[in-house]
């Protein structure tokens, strides 16, 4: 197999090409992208490097700096191709944790809950009647963010809360899949789970908003609203739990306890009527909400972390 030959940086068609591309949200381009910053940080390196070293008075001057320019920049997309230096692959995964709604199944409106209580988290859920919490159920942690990468990342989150989403299905009469579809999209496969001052998991699996009625633990941190069709950034408190069973007990309650979601309640056993009429009851403010759930529901993030193909949740 030939070696894939480094772009030249005389080629002002490749931009282009990177700017469709990064429009169409092509992960291809985003790797490009930060291979690019990559390469331009390399630049700066070897500019400095090279202003440290002693002129030369026989062969300086403009000519010579000029074509020792593009030498440098060439050399440092040469050296950002393929592996690099590391540093595009760094920005490739924050990128795509910022970005992705819940890993590759759906596309994220900038909606996921943080890693820490200073950064962006999930959308807004409508707060509600108080919750009286169960019993704490065993505790499951989500993965630690950076813990784990891909297909192995999202199994282990979905073996982490599967027992408690299979019980609080039942109790709600939907698939479980559609529960821990919800809680992917609102925490990004737990890659961006919320969590407190003290960096200990809320176990907020659902962004349950923390309301004056609320008696139990809360953070405060920032996440994404939509008014108007328009994403803004707010500042709220969110319900925390001291285990993954007690959060999918208190969802439960939530939907059960408050008069809103009567007729999500009524789906008659289907997941989509199940998801829309959450959000035609105003639980989230992100307009492609309920599509977002059911996408991640038929995935093939999900077949594959369930352990097989599973049923086809209608849209």
């Amino acid at each position: 197999m030939s070696a894939r030959p480094t772009d030249s940086i005389t080629d002002f068609g490749q931009f282009n090409a990177l700017r469709r591309g990064a429009r169409a949200n092509d992960e291809a381009a985003v790797r490009k992208a930060a291979q690019q910053f990559e390469a331009l940080l390399t630049q700066q390196m070897l500019k400095s490097a090279r202003a440290a070293l002693p002129g030369d008075p026989l062969t300086g001057g403009g000519q010579t700096d000029f074509y020792q320019d593009l030498f440098d920049q060439q050399m440092a997309v040469h050296l950002s191709s393929g592996k690099g230096l590391g540093l595009a692959d760094l920005l490739v995964r924050q990128l795509r944790g910022h970005d992705a709604a819940a890993g590759d199944d759906a596309q994220s409106s900038g909606s996921l809950p943080s890693a820490s209580t200073s950064t962006s988290t999930s959308r807004s859920t409508s707060t509600s009647t108080p919750a009286t919490s169960a019993a704490p159920a065993a505790t499951a942690a989500p993965p630690a963010s950076g813990a784990a990468s891909g297909s192995d990342a999202r199994s282990a989150f979905v073996q982490a809360i599967r027992p408690h989403a299979e019980r609080a299905a039942r109790e709600l009469g939907v698939p479980a899949r559609v529960l821990i579809a919800q809680a992917a999209l609102e925490t990004g496969w737990g890659r961006h789970a919320m969590r407190g001052a003290d960096g200990q998991p809320t176990f907020n699996f659902f962004g349950i908003k923390a309301d004056k009625r609320w008696e139990g633990g809360e953070v405060r941190t920032t996440t994404t609203e939509y008014v108007d069709g328009q994403a803004q950034r707010q500042r709220a408190d969110f319900r925390t739990y001291a285990s993954a069973g007690e959060a999918f007990d208190n969802y439960v309650d939530f939907l059960k306890s408050n008069p809103r979601y009567t007729q999500a309640l009524r789906h008659g056993g289907s997941a989509a009527n199940f998801v829309h009429g959450l959000q035609q009851a105003g639980y989230a403010t992100d307009p492609a909400y309920a599509s977002k759930i059911l996408r991640i529901a038929n995935g093939p993030a999900m077949q594959l972390a369930l352990g097989d193909a599973g049923d086809t949740l209608s849209a």
